[in-house]
């Protein structure tokens, strides 16, 4: 079991659900529907990764090096990610123009990629038993 991967993805995954609940209680109404559903986007990407994180803090088939890296990888990109994404989406509320920090957003996608990539590249070389 890897601690830090159960406590992160815990604690993002609780993080989506508060956020979830907040868009879909407090920002309906308040923002446009587009931002809305890009709101929403961003949670459910924070989820899907925060769950990720869970299973991989689960399982021991990856080296210390790779966790690492896919921990960093998939950390970093959530919050480039999603975090661009809530900033983006509620600049109407807080009256700050966040566009120029809008080339994070597919920054960050990149990240979240490539952690899945090197998951994927490690699995593949598992060996079979």
């Amino acid at each position: 079991m890897n601690r830090k991967f159960l406590i992160t993805g815990t604690l993002l995954g609780l993080l989506a659900v508060i956020l979830g609940a907040f868009a879909a209680h407090g920002l309906k109404g308040t923002i446009s529907e587009a931002s809305l559903n890009s709101f929403e986007t961003g949670v459910r990407f924070q989820m899907y990764h925060a769950l990720l994180l869970l299973i991989l803090g689960g399982i021991n088939v990856l080296s210390d090096k790779v966790s690492k890296s896919i921990y960093y990888l998939i950390c970093i990109g959530i919050i480039l990610f999603s975090g661009s994404i809530y900033l983006l989406s509620t600049a109407v509320i807080s009256g700050i123009d966040f566009t120029s920090i809008a080339l994070l957003t597919p920054l960050g996608g990149t990240l979240l990629i490539a952690g899945w990539v090197i998951l994927m590249l490690k699995f593949i070389k598992l060996k079979k038993k």
